[in-house]
């Protein structure tokens, strides 16, 4: 088992931006979702890299990277991305995108085609209208007053109290709980929150999500495509699953039953031995 990689950190656009970039071979592009960071993916690195070359960037507004005023939107994500590429002369790649990077990798292939070699989905969004009312009351007015006071660090800690007296009671929070409180935690900081609103709003509005593959997805050419969901999902539903059938042609469709929004990380192992077996089969 390969050690850890550590970060690095390129200068894009005039700000900062944090990446791992580890192994040789055919090169997969890991993208987080809202309030991720390329920790939810360090687990997968050494499952990879032994004959790819994994890349796993904190998106702006996000983990390590530069939280600077600017655009947010999907297609700024990609470009900065395509631009992450070029820095490390990578030419083409498979790009793996959960929640929020699930639509950027699809914004991506269809903005710089010649680039990718597949799609693997996660959860995705851009897929359907629904999402959780937790995400849609980010994108309604005055949330930016409301956020500092929810997560403040008076409030962090007595969620953190509620949290080990119910471990106490020998309840485990799942992939789910445990994402979303690490997301909370890091809307300490003014530059997070207003980053965090700002790519939030790009995609949502109070009634869902706003952003739709499926305007674009069927006028560019098909790229080999796996898409990945878990039956319990509570931020957006599964079933948008098969609503990406419609607009990517010949799309594989794997549903990991029980899981929550994070499939990777509820069955890493299966997860890893999926994306494997796609890379080597398909193209």
């Amino acid at each position: 088992m390969s050690a850890t990689p550590a970060e690095r950190t390129v200068i894009l656009h005039g700000h900062e931006f944090s990446y791992t970039d580890s192994g040789s071979g055919p090169a997969l592009m890991f993208i987080h979702g809202l309030l991720g960071s390329q920790q939810q993916w360090a687990h997968l690195v050494d499952r990879l890299d032994d004959n790819h070359r994994v890349v796993v960037p904190d998106l702006f507004g996000h983990g390590e990277s530069a939280k600077p005023i600017g655009d947010y939107s999907l297609g700024a994500h990609a470009a900065t991305l395509r631009d992450l590429l070029d820095r490390l002369d990578i030419e083409r790649v498979t790009l793996i995108g959960h929640s929020l990077g699930g639509g950027i990798a699809m914004v991506f292939s269809y903005l710089f085609p010649e680039r990718v070699d597949r799609l693997v989905l996660v959860s995705s969004g851009g897929l359907g209208r629904e999402v959780s009312a937790l995400l849609r009351s980010a994108t309604l007015p005055g949330a930016e007053y409301v956020l500092p006071v929810i997560a403040s660090g008076w409030m962090r800690d007595r969620l953190a109290t509620a949290g080990r007296a119910l471990q106490k009671l020998g309840m485990q929070p799942g992939s789910d709980i445990t994402q979303v409180w690490r997301g909370f935690t890091s809307l300490g900081d003014a530059d997070t929150r207003r980053a965090f609103l700002a790519t939030t709003r790009a995609v949502i509005d109070p009634g869902g999500q706003s952003v739709t593959a499926h305007d674009y997805l069927p006028e560019v050419d098909p790229i080999p495509t796996l898409v990945v969901w878990g039956t319990r999902d509570r931020l957006i539903p599964a079933w948008h699953a098969a609503s990406a059938t419609s607009s990517i042609e010949g799309c594989r469709v794997e549903l990991f039953q029980g899981a929550g929004h994070f499939p990777h990380l509820d069955d890493p192992d299966r997860f890893a031995d999926l994306v494997r077996e796609f890379v080597t089969t398909t193209g």
